[in-house]
């Protein structure tokens, strides 16, 4: 008999509350008539300057004369300046030429301050494409992508790519009808070839409709096994790899420029290794007996299921051997059973990137397979704790949020609901995959495993047992094979002391930075949690080293929501990394505390 797979375990529950994220205000620009010294200028090399002369100076509209005032220049300082030409606002732009180094750029801009028929200089800085946060309306609650302590950093991977061009494949339980994910969907296939398990009245098919897992009985499956709803598992891992987004509805997908291609494999009772191994051969665009061609194979594949197996049976082997030689990544979830992840199936296979779960905390999740077999960590979540009786929903906050249908047995009416597992952990990597290949479509299966590894960050909290190299970074990942560089160490810094907030009161928590090199980035991230039951009450503040304060959110009198849960972004390129900064909380109202949960923030 073919070995079984099940999936790998979830739980679900209700969804939580939405935070609020705001804008922080800018660091005061110094006088211009203050002299400009190196550690103030932009860190990209600086070529050109842009110089304003006061109304009245013939160099105002004359270029002759600008460009005999860029001639004086270069002959004062050395330097070899070009007037290049006007800007439409009448300014005046000077080439300093590709070797000038920040201390010929801060004399050249010394000099124009000096002169008195200058009225201002800047330096002509770059931009770049800066992603928009999602306006979907449950993104607050996705920690798993953007908070600093158990977060995976994606957010600033969508700077460079959504995942577009390049196919996912959900080998699972299959597609229900989900307006957050049709519009990123391909056609699939039906691999479960044996129509009882199937539920459709037939075998293999070219319509990968979920017809529910659920089971009736007791023993139904086997001995132990439970009376079940159905999951819609293949909904729900589709969701976090590429839901639609910037829709103004549900969540925001890993991958969400990516297409998701369903493939069937798991119905009743689970699903056999032959189908499975079929269709990851016909996911990543092999050829099977009796099966059209993929139309659109898939360079990536997740599979969130599993089984208890000492070794990785040769049917499984062979075809994840096959895909990967056709350059597709397979992605794996470790396992759910608290226990080593070499002795579960296909985690134990080679040629995958064998994923397991940790918790918003950035533990390992309790439930979560560990072990050598591990190459990487995920956000899983944990909807409730390993001593807490087993069915109840506690921290359902905790979970990770996706798209799911509310139908008991058969499909009904779509929605959105956290499961935990480390079937919830996968979909996260395979969505990071999907943005690399996308991103730099000449990378091998075996380039992306390493990347992902080489720039995950260790667990901010505990793993006994070994979970890989650490948690994803996905901006970091991103950033290095498309030969960018990182904000400065790629470091996180957590403090999760409760700090109670009173009314009419301000408290701080502190956080130490240390080792991380020069300034702090123009991009620092700021992750806040804060419980209170009127938000509206707080103002927040970011306090440097030196005392400088950033305003991450101001009071508002008509904000009655609970809790700040946010991810901010703040210039403070012109502060020295290195030193202690503080979460500034002000209540400035009577009548509803709280307190400071925790709060990170990213270098």
């Amino acid at each position: 008999m073919a070995a079984a797979a099940t999936i790998a375990g979830v739980t679900a529950t209700s969804s939580v509350a939405l935070a609020a994220q705001a804008t922080p205000s800018p660091k005061p620009v110094a006088p211009a008539s203050q002299a400009m010294n190196q550690a103030s200028l932009p860190s990209a090399p600086v070529e050109k300057v842009i110089v304003t002369y006061k109304t009245g100076a013939t160099e105002a509209t004359s270029n002759t004369a600008a460009k005999n005032d860029a001639a004086a220049k270069a002959a004062e300082t050395g330097e070899k300046l070009a007037f290049e030409r006007r800007l439409a606002g009448g300014q005046a732009l000077v080439d300093l030429g590709a070797d000038a180094g920040k201390q010929d750029v801060a004399e050249v801009m010394d000099a124009f301050r000096a002169d008195p028929s200058v009225a201002s200089v800047e330096p002509d800085i770059r931009a770049y494409a800066m992603a928009v946060t999602p306006n979907d309306t449950e993104y607050a609650k996705q920690w798993d992508l953007f908070e600093a302590t158990g977060g995976m950093n994606v957010p600033g991977a969508w700077d460079k790519t959504t995942g577009s061009g390049v196919t996912v494949a959900v080998i699972d339980t299959g597609q229900t009808n989900h307006s957050d994910l049709t519009g990123n969907m391909v056609a699939g296939y039906d691999f479960i070839s044996s129509s009882t398990d199937a539920r459709d009245g037939n075998g293999r098919d070219s319509n990968p409709n979920d017809e529910g897992d659920w089971n009736a009985t007791d023993g139904e499956c086997g001995a132990g096994s439970r009376a079940s709803n159905s999951s819609w598992h293949g909904t729900h891992v589709a969701g976090t790899i590429g839901a639609t987004t910037h829709n103004t509805k549900g969540i925001a997908g890993v991958s969400y420029g990516a297409k998701v291609q369903h493939v069937r494999v798991l119905g009743k009772c689970g699903g056999s290794s032959a189908d499975i191994a079929d269709a990851i051969t016909w996911a990543s665009g092999g050829s099977v007996p009796g099966v059209p061609a993929n139309a659109t194979p898939a360079k990536v594949i997740n599979l969130s299921l599993g089984g208890a197996s000492s070794t990785c049976p040769s049917v499984y082997q062979n075809a994840i051997n096959g895909a990967v030689s056709r350059g597709t990544t397979v992605v794996v979830a470790a396992g759910n059973s608290n226990a080593n992840a070499s002795g579960f199936t296909p985690a134990n296979c080679s040629n995958v990137i064998t994923v397991a779960s940790t918790s918003r905390e950035g533990n390992r999740s309790y439930y979560s397979n560990y072990g050598t077999t591990v190459d990487v960590s995920a956000p899983g979540g944990e909807t409730r704790r390993a001593t807490d009786t087993p069915g109840t929903v506690t921290t359902p906050e905790n979970g990770i949020l996706s798209t799911l249908n509310s139908g008991t047995t058969v499909q009904s009416t779509e929605n959105y609901k956290p499961y935990q597992g480390t079937s919830m952990a996968a979909p996260h990597i395979a969505g990071l995959a999907a943005l690399m290949k996308s991103a730099k479509s000449t990378l091998t299966p075996a380039e992306i495993e390493s990347a992902i590894k080489a720039n995950a960050r260790p667990l901010p909290g505990t793993c006994s047992g070994g979970c890989g190299a650490g948690i994803a970074d996905a901006t970091k990942t991103v950033t290095a094979v498309t030969g960018g560089t990182t904000t400065p160490g790629g470091s996180t810094f957590t403090n999760a002391t409760n700090v109670t907030i009173s009314d009419n009161s301000t408290v701080t928590s502190s956080i130490a930075v240390t080792g991380v090199t020069g300034n702090a980035p123009a991009t620092l991230k700021v992750d806040v949690d804060i419980k209170h039951t009127w938000r509206g009450d707080l103002v927040i503040d970011l306090v440097a080293p030196d005392g400088t304060a950033y305003r991450l959110k101001n009071s508002s009198g008509s904000d009655s929501a609970d809790n700040v849960l946010a991810s901010y972004t703040v210039n403070a390129s012109t502060e020295v990394a290195n030193g202690t900064w503080q979460l500034r909380v002000q209540d400035v109202a009577s009548g509803d505390t709280g307190y400071i949960d925790s709060w990170g923030l990213t270098f």
